[in-house]
């Protein structure tokens, strides 16, 4: 019989600071589930939505404190989206991998995996900062950056990031900071820079503000799109930022990027702070996606051991999750 074995919280520090327009941070708690059936043992990982006000103690106390069935489809109906019903659902995903001896990529029918070509993030910081991280990260091989903003002086922050790393890849994310600015301006400006995609310029459930707004980028919803039920009132953003701990799992992850496809959004898969343990469920859904940004474990100062490995900027399959071993 399937039980949880335990929710603990875990602390793990950031290489240097993650810097956005909502403040810096030093280090990430995250919620470490495990659960069994007495021979076989499953873990998931799941690291608060801090904008919501959730952290990692309340979301391991809600874990502990589940008694409805311990399988995914239940849990979907009985426990509210979030970093807790995150980390179990992946648990649960682990469990039934090493139960049928298959990976869980076939469990839940999908392609082998590949490795995926990763953002990696560059921090709120000042323009010359900025241009620094950013030769930086192309030099170790990173095609995609991802531009932290603030609403005010982007337009410099981007041009210094261009001349950092003039062949890469660029994506910017606005963090809710351009709701009173002129976004289509704004994101013209940056498309003469090479921008491709502006990730969440308004306050969510302020979609209203995107009526009529003719952006010649595609604007991405990440604080506004959280499940499936979100999607209805998306019809102004032209892609979805779909993480684990927003839709609360796996499953729901998988399910939010069919539905969008099938909408005609673009998806991209991002993640939060958080371990390779918390990354490798994120892996599976990202196959295929438009933009990936799973550089959450590659922002700490340690990883936990067996980390998927990275190579020329490249996150490949590793061990630490879901192998069915």
């Amino acid at each position: 019989m399937t039980r949880i074995i335990s929710a603990t919280v875990e602390r793990w520090p950031v290489a240097g600071a993650f810097i956005i327009s909502r403040g810096a941070k030093t280090s990430v708690d995250v919620v470490l589930c495990t659960v069994g059936d007495g021979k076989h043992v499953g873990r998931g990982e799941g690291t608060p939505i801090y904008y919501e006000g959730e952290t990692a103690e309340a979301c391991a106390a809600a874990i502990n404190a589940y008694d409805g069935p311990l399988n995914r489809d239940a849990l979907l109906r009985g426990m509210p989206r979030g970093a807790a019903r995150n980390a179990l659902d992946c648990a649960l995903w682990d469990l039934e991998a090493k139960q049928a001896g298959v990976p869980v990529w076939q469990l839940a029918g999908l392609a082998p995996p590949a490795p995926l070509p990763t953002a990696f993030t560059i921090s709120l910081n000042d323009p010359a900062q900025m241009e620094a991280d950013a030769r930086l990260a192309a030099a170790k091989g990173f095609a995609l950056l991802k531009c932290k903003l603030t609403g005010e002086g982007d337009r410099a922050r981007i041009a210094a990031v261009r001349a950092g790393a003039p062949d890469a890849r660029l994506i910017v994310d606005a963090n809710e900071s351009w709701h009173d600015l002129d976004i289509a301006a704004e994101a013209a400006a940056l498309a003469q820079l090479g921008v491709e995609m502006v990730e969440q310029p308004v306050f969510h459930g302020r979609e209203d503000r995107l009526v009529g707004v003719k952006a010649p980028l595609p604007l991405c919803a990440d604080e506004s799109c959280h499940t499936r039920a979100d999607l209805d009132r998306l019809g102004d953003f032209d892609a979805v930022n779909i993480k684990l701990d927003k839709a609360g799992g796996l499953t729901e992850a998988l399910a939010l990027a069919r539905e969008a496809r099938t909408r005609n959004f673009r998806v991209m898969v991002g993640c939060m702070l958080g371990t390779s343990l918390g990354i490798a469920p994120a892996a599976l859904v990202a196959q295929g996606a438009d933009w990936i940004d799973l550089d959450g474990a590659l922002l700490l100062a340690k990883d936990r051991e067996g980390g998927l490995p990275l190579k020329d900027g490249l996150l490949h399959p590793g061990t630490l999750w879901g192998t069915g071993q």
